[in-house]
């Protein structure tokens, strides 16, 4: 499949699709006339480094667990270097304090809503913080 038609079925743009090439994430072939072409595992492919950039890790970790992704949702490693552990313990810590930030963030604003309808409800002008 070309580039167009890569980038529909994953939500993806195409400048993206090219960004994943050039970082190693990606590989296409090259047709006769020079346009890129993709094979039908790179849907899963790219809706896996999609997912990994949405939770949080770097390119440069996605291109070293990549190898392990050998079908969506799943990681085969045989042999994990301690640079490839302690570089995944560490993307893991991290993600964690994100979730927690974000908890704190999701409580903080479900309280001030909470409040403003409290307010509202009792016929009060609502002010901002």
């Amino acid at each position: 499949m070309r580039i167009g038609e890569l980038a529909e079925r994953t939500g993806t743009p195409r400048r993206m699709l090219r960004y994943y090439e050039e970082q190693g994430l990606l590989v296409s072939d090259r047709a006769a006339n020079g346009y890129r072409e993709y094979g039908e595992p790179c849907v899963d492919r790219v809706l896996q480094i999609r997912g990994l950039l949405d939770s949080g890790l770097p390119t440069r970790v996605i291109k070293q667990i990549l190898p392990c992704l050998k079908e969506p949702r799943a990681i085969h490693v045989t042999d994990a270097t301690p640079e490839t552990m302690a570089t995944l313990e560490r993307e893991r810590d991290r993600m964690t304090q994100r979730i927690e930030c974000l908890l704190r963030s999701r409580d903080a604003i479900s309280d001030y809503v909470e409040a403003v309808r409290v307010n509202q409800a009792r016929g009060r002008p609502r002010r901002s913080r």
